[in-house]
């Protein structure tokens, strides 16, 4: 027998009113929402279910499904559904953002799990494909895995959806599906016929997926937008959701379809306007700024990098600041590919994506290993170095695509201050100074709940490091290593005295004092091998020095004064004067050093080069560096190619005769 509520959505014209849309909602429904934090969370519906249940006592006894928790951490998004009668079961991923709904879970007035958000994400296209379930190792040896809990957040929740598994001897978990009712998602635009855009959202999410879950398994779709449009105007391509798997579309109220919490619109967060990334402000010099330049110091050039919510956040600002976002992909889990994430009621957006995908492919490519570098909160830490970040007594947190993304990133940094709770530390002159330690320890010989297995880690050969304000530790294979101490810190007094563990301790190094100084650190010197050896390399058959200056930021004297003695110490290995070819493409040169560089620059070339060619395709570039060399009585030899720059170099050999030539430029170098 037909379901009689496709009666009502089998119209050709799908436009209906959010009481007309949630009337279709029937006690005990599966009910899947889409959102991350504020983004695509379908506040019209959600209210309209909230007021539907208060006024009529029905529905009754609904599951919720939810990857990330759509929520601002008080009163919107599903916190409004926290009432008892409406709600039986939960399975969600991350909880933080609804503790209305937490605190049901905690108090076991309702079933409740926490699955780990991909997985979650990933459930929505096996409900649609009818799949056996999700096959993945994903939450092996934390409080996921069923000899650890199975994902159950209290004594009510007695049904097994996770189950371990063996596949060809190894050690697999199982994650069984089950049928979604109804899904509320959605998009910016619509026409009658259900065909959902969504180029005014800050991400895709699972709309896609989450509609076929539900139509798959014999269940309804409303889609919530902030515009419609006539039939047959929307541009195919554009179409996230096609119409076939939409059964209700409801124009909402502007207040409830802003593109974050955070934020009522922001054209940047779609990719369809950039903006100047150099304008945004610096953070201030405090403990999260510290900690995350220390995390800063992994980035990857080059390299794939995911960032948490929380402190690593600051980690995007700082390689704002010092310049290294070219050399970096940053992501963020619910689907952001490049550009700079945002953090608060803003976490999941990012400014200038190069991309946004659908959350579930994210997790594919996080999943399979795509991740160079993971960097993510660090609450409570243990001896064996094991990580919880998802409950603390009666407040849940929840996993969240911590799992996932822990588990699977090449390598890892945990980053939090080292204790909590008034914590008061003075920063000054490249030193810290505990004033007033925190309350509560992070550092404890046991978590509560086990989010990251530091053995499996260790195990699987994963590096793993754990950043605070004060220190920096190793999971090696012999357990939890203290590896950096910050200047000012006392290893005694500071760090063992307030552990509830001893770490092993061998010959723990100095933190680097930049972190504890206002300037900039030049984090793109460090990162890019600075030292200018690998920028260097010498032809000895055609006594040719080539250096390149590509992407090289001088801003500083320490920079200058690095460049020559780099300079000085191969020339000098080298033994006779070179003919050089600089590569000064994207070479940035910070005014108030510009002095003392090119009078770095004549005091070399008088003494170690035979002839020196310069190139760039800036013809700016090429128009400042032949001024500066001419001044200096210098051959302003700058030109756009390597080749025009290589034809006028010549292969005779000089010998050096340094006790001829003038001695380094003191005063310049160290004004």
């Amino acid at each position: 027998m037909a379901d009689p509520r496709r009666l009502t959505t089998g119209l050709k014209n799908k436009i209906v009113t959010a009481d007309e849309a949630v009337a279709i909602v029937q006690d005990g429904d599966m009910v899947a929402v889409s959102g991350f934090v504020g983004i695509g969370t379908p506040d019209e519906l959600i209210t309209a279910l909230a007021k539907r249940f208060t006024e009529s006592q029905g529905p009754r006894d609904l599951g919720l499904m939810f990857a990330a928790a759509p929520g601002d951490g008080k009163d919107r998004g599903l916190n409004r559904l926290a009432m008892p009668g409406l709600i039986r079961r939960v399975v969600g991923g991350h909880w933080s953002l609804v503790p209305k709904l937490g605190a049901m879970a905690i108090e076991g007035a309702i079933e409740a799990y926490n699955l780990p958000l991909g997985v979650v994400s990933h459930l929505y296209r096996d409900i649609a494909a009818k799949t056996a379930g999700h096959i993945t190792k994903v939450g092996l040896h934390t409080f996921v895995d069923p000899r650890k809990g199975g994902g159950k957040l209290n004594d009510k929740t007695t049904e097994d959806l996770v189950s371990l598994i063996d596949l060809h001897g190894e050690a697999w978990l199982h994650y069984r599906t089950f049928p979604v009712n109804v899904a509320l998602i959605r998009g910016t635009t619509a026409d009658p016929a259900g065909n959902i855009t969504m180029e005014r959202e800050a991400l895709t999410l699972d709309n896609l997926a989450a509609a076929m879950a539900a139509k798959n398994s014999g269940g309804f779709v409303i889609a919530q937008v902030e515009r419609i449009a006539e039939n047959g105007s929307l541009a195919p391509r554009e179409v996230t959701v096609p119409g076939v798997l939409v059964d209700c579309v409801v124009l909402s109220k502007p207040e409830n379809h802003h593109q974050t919490y955070a934020t009522p619109y922001n054209h940047a967060f779609t990719g369809r306007q950039r903006v100047p990334l150099d304008r945004i402000g610096t953070l201030p010099l405090d403990i999260r700024k510290v900690i995350a330049r220390r995390c800063a110091f992994e980035l990857p050039m080059g390299g794939v990098v995911n960032l948490g919510i929380g402190v690593p956040e600051g980690v995007a600002k700082v390689a704002a600041e010092e310049r290294v976002l070219k050399y970096l992909t940053l992501t963020a889990e619910p689907g952001v590919i490049g550009g700079l994430p945002q953090g608060g009621l803003d976490f999941g957006a990012a400014l200038n994506p190069a991309a946004v995908l659908h959350q579930n492919q994210q997790f594919d490519f996080y999943d399979g290993g795509g991740l160079d570098l993971a960097c993510l909160g660090l609450a409570e830490a243990d001896a064996e170095g094991n990580v919880n970040v998802s409950r603390f007594g009666s407040k849940l947190a929840g996993a969240g695509g911590f799992i996932n993304i822990s588990q699977n990133a090449k390598r890892l940094v945990f980053a939090g201050s080292f204790t909590a709770g008034g914590l008061d530390l003075a920063i000054a002159e490249g030193r810290l100074t505990i004033r007033r330690e925190g309350q509560s320890r992070k550092f404890v010989r046991a978590v509560e709940q086990v989010t990251f297995s530091g053995a499996y880690a260790a195990e699987r050969g994963q590096p793993v490091l754990y950043v605070t304000e004060r220190c920096v530790f190793r999971r090696t294979p012999e357990g939890v290593e203290l590896i950096e101490v910050a200047p000012g810190i006392d290893i005694g007094r500071d760090i063992l005295a307030h552990m509830d563990f001893e770490p092993i301790v061998r010959d723990p190094v100095p933190m680097d004092s930049r972190l504890f100084r206002e300037e900039a650190m030049g984090l793109e010197h460090r990162l890019l091998g600075m030292s200018l050896s690998e920028r260097m390399s010498y032809d000895e058959e055609r006594n040719t020095l080539f250096a390149n200056y590509e992407g090289f930021h001088v801003r500083t004297v320490e920079d200058v004064d690095l460049v020559r003695r780099e300079f000085e110490r191969i020339c000098q290995q080298i033994g006779k004067r070179v003919h050089l070819i600089a590569n000064y493409d994207g070479f940035e040169l910070d005014p108030a050093v510009a002095e003392a560089y090119f009078s770095m620059i004549a005091y070399l070339e008088s003494r170690y080069y035979a002839t020196a060619s310069r190139y760039t395709t800036s013809a700016f570039m090429r128009l400042k560096l032949g001024a500066s060399l001419q001044s200096r009585d210098l051959a302003p030899h700058v030109f756009e190619t390597r080749a025009e720059a290589q034809a006028r170099s010549t292969a005779r050999s000089v010998p050096l005769r340094p006790q001829q030539e003038p001695s380094p430029p003191k005063e310049p170098l160290d004004a």
